[in-house]
């Protein structure tokens, strides 16, 4: 199976494997906090998580798609977000005490690496080798993904009335 590939600029480049799907169970991963807090994706309680990969949040789209996400998902009672990206916690908490994010759980991959190997999220090669592509999943209480979007292009946004609808339905 070929794994999947996105563009940056129009350049392709190539993923680490396939996505995951709907329907797929989500892998469990462990993950870093802004507070230095490892945390299991399995441990959060939610009927909907929203998984969000993006490249750095010292990027304006991944930095504009938090501040987005932040603000949406706070009116979303049982839906938790998670902003991943391999950023170091100093970073992200800064990011985060800057632009008054407190309603997602911003997170990193940096020391583990299982969220990037479990979702095949992960670009191996050009500018943005190692680190993650844009993608958003959203995965029920269950751990099932209900919602699966690998944007094609990095520098673009996800379709955020797909990954809402798809919180409304889990909600």
């Amino acid at each position: 199976m070929k794994a999947d590939s996105v563009t940056l600029g129009g350049k392709p480049a190539q993923l680490s494997g396939k996505i995951l799907q709907v329907g797929d169970t989500a892998p469990e991963f462990t993950f870093v906090s802004e507070k230095l807090e490892e945390l299991s994706s399995y441990n959060l309680n939610h009927k909907a998580l929203v998984l969000i990969a993006v490249p750095s949040l010292d990027t304006g789209v991944c930095a504009k798609e938090t501040r987005h996400f932040n603000e949406v998902l706070a009116s979303k009672e049982g839906a938790v977000g998670v902003t991943m990206s391999l950023d170091l916690p100093f970073a992200m908490k800064r990011f985060c005490d800057l632009e008054g994010i407190k309603n997602i759980i911003a997170g990193t991959d940096f020391r583990y690496h299982e969220f990037a190997k479990a979702f095949n999220v992960d670009i191996t090669e050009g500018p943005f080798k190692g680190l993650l592509a844009r993608a958003v999943f959203v995965v029920d209480a269950d751990n099932v993904i209900r919602y699966s979007e690998l944007v094609p292009e990095i520098g673009q946004e996800p379709n955020y009335d797909k990954v809402l609808a798809a919180v409304d339905s889990l909600i």
